[in-house]
C-alpha cells in the first residue's frame, strides 16, 4: 500500500493526533487531505491541498454531507474523540452517552457512510486511532476506557465485514501523546507526530494493528495475565484498598 498514492479524510483535523496526520500526509506526498472538524474555520494549514470539511460526530446530518462530498478518499482516518473525565458510576449520564456516542456510534456513522465510497475506489483504507484504555481502564477513565473499548472491537468488526469489498482496516493504539486531551496527566507522553508516523508505515507494510509505544505494548503483554494484581493497585490509587 502506497500511502503517497492515496486521498486521505482525516476527523478532528483542527489539533492534537488529528493535525499530526493531516502534515504526515503532506510531508508523504500525498494529492488532498479533507481535514475535518466541527469548526473548520479554526483550520489552520498552509497548503493548498488541504480542504476543510465541517464534521460532528454526534451529527449524522453533517457526516452524510461530509461523505456526499468527499467522494474521491481512498484512506479514511478516524481520529476525532472527546475525553469528559466522567465517573461510571456517579457522574453524569449525559457525558458517559457523549464518550460512547462519539467513540462508538460517531465513528461508525462516518465508516458506514464512507465504506461506499471507499468500495467505489478499489476498497482503500480505514484507520482507527484507539487507546492502550480500550484494554483496561484507570481512575478516571472509566467512560472513556469503555468507549474506547467499544471502539476497539467495533474496529475488529468492520475490518472482517469490509474483507469483501476489500477495505484494509487498521487499528491504531497508544498511551498518552502531548496533546490537549492529556493536559492532565502528568505521566509520559509521547510525540503525537510518532502516532501517524507509525500508523502509515504500518499501511505501508500491511499492519492491521500498531502499536505506537512501549507502555501499550506492556499493556497488550499483560492481558493474558491475572488481572487481580494491576487492579488492587488501581484501587488503592481510589483509596478503597
Amino acid at each position: 500500500m502506497i500511502v503517497s498514492d492515496h486521498i486521505a479524510f482525516v476527523t478532528g483535523a483542527n489539533r492534537g493526533i488529528g493535525r499530526q496526520f493531516v502534515l504526515e500526509l503532506l510531508d508523504r506526498g500525498v494529492s488532498k487531505v479533507y481535514a475535518a472538524a466541527r469548526r473548520p474555520e479554526t483550520l489552520n494549514f498552509d497548503d493548498d491541498r488541504v480542504y476543510p470539511v465541517r464534521l460532528d460526530l454526534l451529527d449524522h446530518d453533517s457526516v452524510v454531507a461530509a461523505a456526499s462530498t468527499a467522494t474521491d478518499v481512498t484512506l479514511l482516518v478516524n481520529n476525532a474523540g472527546v475525553s469528559t473525565g466522567a465517573s461510571l458510576v456517579t457522574g453524569d449520564l449525559s457525558e458517559i452517552h457523549r464518550e460512547m456516542d462519539t467513540h462508538f456510534w460517531g465513528t461508525l456513522d462516518v465508516i458506514r457512510q464512507f465504506a461506499p465510497v471507499l468500495a467505489s475506489r478499489n476498497g482503500g483504507a480505514i484507520v482507527n486511532v484507539l487507546s492502550a484504555l480500550s484494554w483496561f481502564a484507570a481512575p478516571g477513565s472509566g467512560a472513556y476506557s469503555s468507549a474506547k473499548a467499544a471502539e476497539w472491537n467495533m474496529t475488529n468488526g468492520v475490518r472482517l465485514e469490509l474483507a469483501s469489498q476489500e477495505t484494509f482496516v487498521q487499528g491504531v493504539l497508544l498511551g498518552a501523546a502531548d496533546t490537549d486531551i492529556a493536559a492532565g496527566y502528568d505521566g509520559p507522553k509521547i510525540d503525537p507526530r510518532d502516532v501517524p508516523r507509525r500508523s502509515l508505515d504500518g499501511l505501508a507494510d500491511g499492519s492491521i494493528e500498531v502499536i505506537v509505544d512501549d507502555w501499550t505494548a506492556m499493556v497488550k503483554a499483560s492481558l493474558a495475565g491475572d488481572p487481580a494484581p494491576f487492579y488492587a493497585q488501581m484501587t488503592e490509587l481510589l483509596g478503597a484498598g
